[in-house]
């Protein structure tokens, strides 16, 4: 248990940090986090049998980081305007299935249309849902709404945590993940409202412009109450599948990033969803 509180306290102070240092440190971030969690995840399936196209990953994510910190690299005299073009995602998007499909039409005693699903699975399930935090940095007062991903999925983890801890008695997914209990998952959907709601308290007490009212942070923190749980539910559904306990131990007490991150992966998109509905 010390372990795990040291390593996460170190976790935040090192998030405080990159969220501080601007946009283009916190799109590097996330581009490495995304090649991490690739690799772990690439790790994973592997034990089960399959062989993703791994560099096909890789690419996605440079990708990803381009397109998305596009203002932080233009600031810095890069101009990647025409990667920004509905065109260009067309003709990424066919780049990737045309040489996927070459893998298991030239190299088929390799790999496999099973092979090539796993590659696709995991650009959208790590690549794609990650870029959704450069996205929310990238709004009006994204700095202060950044944060809202970050509290959606931490709050919710730790009530879930010692809500289960002191309250559990009820098994919720015993199949999945035999700790979790319904008990800790409605102490987390609380949770996670409550703290939302006083990051809304602290946003109106420095006068931010352009805010969401505070029925908003009420609402956005039983949203992602529910939704980081099941990014959580469906990395343990994929560890218990390819019958690993951690996907890595890059945070002692924490695992690996797809551990650490699994939520956020998850909650991202439902705060850059909710605000963009809101804000333009």
């Amino acid at each position: 248990m010390k372990v795990r509180i040291a390593s996460g306290i170190a976790g935040i102070i090192l998030l405080f940090i990159v969220v501080w240092s601007g946009k283009l440190v916190l799109g590097l971030s996330v581009f490495l986090l995304s090649i991490l969690g690739l690799r772990e995840f690439y790790s994973a399936v592997s034990k089960a049998g399959y062989k993703p196209v791994k560099f096909i990953g890789y690419i996605a994510s440079l990708y990803m980081f381009l397109v998305c910190s596009k203002d932080a690299l233009k600031s810095l005299g890069f101009n990647v305007e025409f990667l920004y073009s509905y065109r260009s995602g067309f003709l990424a998007v066919f780049s990737i299935m045309l040489v996927l499909f070459c893998y298991i039409i030239f190299l088929n005693n390799k790999y496999n249309i099973f092979d090539i699903s796993i590659t696709v699975f995991s650009i959208f399930y790590i690549v794609f849902l990650f870029s959704f935090v450069i996205l929310v940095r990238n709004m009006t007062n994204g700095f202060y709404y950044v944060w809202l991903v970050f509290i959606g999925a931490f709050a919710t983890d730790t009530f879930a945590y010692f809500s289960g801890y002191l309250f559990g008695k009820h098994k919720l997914l015993p199949e999945i993940s035999p700790k979790k209990t319904v008990e800790g998952s409605i102490g987390g959907i609380i949770g996670c409202a409550v703290v939302m709601g006083c990051y809304g308290l602290y946003l109106e007490s420095i006068g931010l412009d352009s805010l969401i009212s505070m029925p908003h942070f009420i609402i956005l923190g039983l949203l992602c109450g529910v939704i980081s749980q099941i990014g959580d539910w469906a990395a343990s559904a994929i560890k218990r599948y390819v019958k690993i306990k951690d996907y890595g131990n890059i945070m002692p007490g924490h695992g690996g990033v797809l551990d650490r991150f699994d939520s956020i992966l998850f909650t991202a998109p439902v705060i850059y969803f909710y605000l963009s509905g809101l804000l333009f």
